[in-house]
């Protein structure tokens, strides 16, 4: 089974409420890679910090499977991607290390992503 992981710029935009939303969920839990799977770091870069502002990404987060903790060997992956890429955040390296293998990660910001996921094992960085 294929693992779903989303950056901030995939909790921000299947946080929002549209009808292409609810179309991409429903596809996604017929894939059989609902809910996706959402590092804990990555919420650094999708909240606020304010409750209003917050109230749609937390509400989708509640749909979500969080990480907490991030292993040893998951982090050195992603330092290791990082270092190869030789570009992306720590965080973006987290994203596609969790990835690994075969996995999909969703973003609205590919370019970095995509250059962590030519060094992993058959990750795939999709636009949402």
């Amino acid at each position: 089974m294929s693992l779903l992981v989303l950056d901030s710029g995939g909790v921000s935009r299947l946080s929002r409420q549209s009808q292409e939303v609810a179309a991409l969920m429903t596809v996604f839990r017929r894939d059989g890679i609902w809910p996706p799977v959402i590092p804990s770091i990555v919420l650094v870069e999708s909240l606020s910090g304010r409750q209003r502002t917050d109230a749609l990404i937390n509400r989708f987060l509640k749909t979500c499977n969080i990480v907490d903790d991030l292993s040893q060997p998951l982090v050195r992956r992603a330092a290791a991607l990082r270092a190869s890429a030789r570009r992306g955040s720590a965080v973006d390296a987290v994203v596609v290390a969790m990835a690994e293998p075969g996995g999909t990660v969703l973003s609205g910001d590919l370019g970095d992503l995509r250059a962590l996921a030519s060094y992993a094992e058959g990750v795939a960085v999709h636009r949402v």
